[in-house]
């Protein structure tokens, strides 16, 4: 069920749009989950109007599906949206990574360290959410640090279903610690600006969600298409 949420500042449109889009990605509304334009609605405290202009949203980004007379529903993880996804990403990230070894800012590598540190707290939590939030902020870092956050935001309208299976893998699997390690070592990397040793990591990093896929489908075979 969608949970209940008041208005924020800004088009409640956008809100809905917003607010919608973090509950699909993170399961919260789980794939094949029917939503409701009065449902919706009356948690969010809205008209039906902003509702039906946020489906349209997420349908052209595949997140929901419109059935005439059947009604609305999260769609299911795309796997060929997710490999495409993982291969844009790991493009543009293998080239982020050696920019930032040649050039990333001291505070900016502060900032990887204390996500680091809040990684292995959350690791201790098991706090899957936490960590998916951190994992999305480090690799944030690395665009913002080289000064390609337009990029970042390009991205982010491709990873949908690449994040949705992230985080259906973070709450299948307890063994983050390969996360953490990986993380650590492109931070090291960086620290060294030792560009070749970033890039393997990283392509091996943004692997690990392709190798997972089967066995995420075999476990949750009404998750996917």
């Amino acid at each position: 069920m969608v949970e209940s949420w008041r208005s924020q500042p800004g088009s409640a449109g956008n809100n809905v749009y917003s607010r919608l889009k973090q509950q699909i990605v993170s399961l919260e509304l789980p794939p094949g989950t029917a939503l409701s334009e009065k449902e919706v609605s009356l948690a969010f405290e809205v008209s039906r109007t902003p509702v039906r202009e946020s489906f349209v949203r997420l349908a052209q980004e595949d997140l929901v599906v419109v059935l005439p007379q059947r009604g609305t529903r999260v769609s299911l993880i795309d796997p060929d949206l997710v490999e495409e996804a993982r291969f844009m990403r790991e493009q543009l990230e293998k080239a982020v990574v050696r920019l930032a070894c040649a050039e990333f800012p001291a505070e900016r590598l502060a900032e990887l360290d204390a996500n680091l540190s809040a990684q292995k707290h959350s690791i201790e939590k098991h706090d899957g959410r936490e960590m998916f939030e951190l994992d999305e902020a480090f690799h944030r870092i690395l665009f913002e640090g080289c000064r390609k956050q337009g990029t970042w935001s390009v991205l982010q309208q491709m990873n949908a279903h690449l994040n949705r299976s992230r985080m259906l893998w973070l709450s299948t699997d307890p063994h983050w610690g390969q996360l953490y390690e990986q993380h650590r070592e492109i931070t090291e990397a960086i620290r060294r600006q030792d560009a070749d040793t970033a890039e393997q990591v990283m392509q091996h990093h943004l692997s690990l969600i392709i190798s997972n896929l089967t066995v995420l489908r075999e476990k949750h075979p009404d998750y996917f298409k």
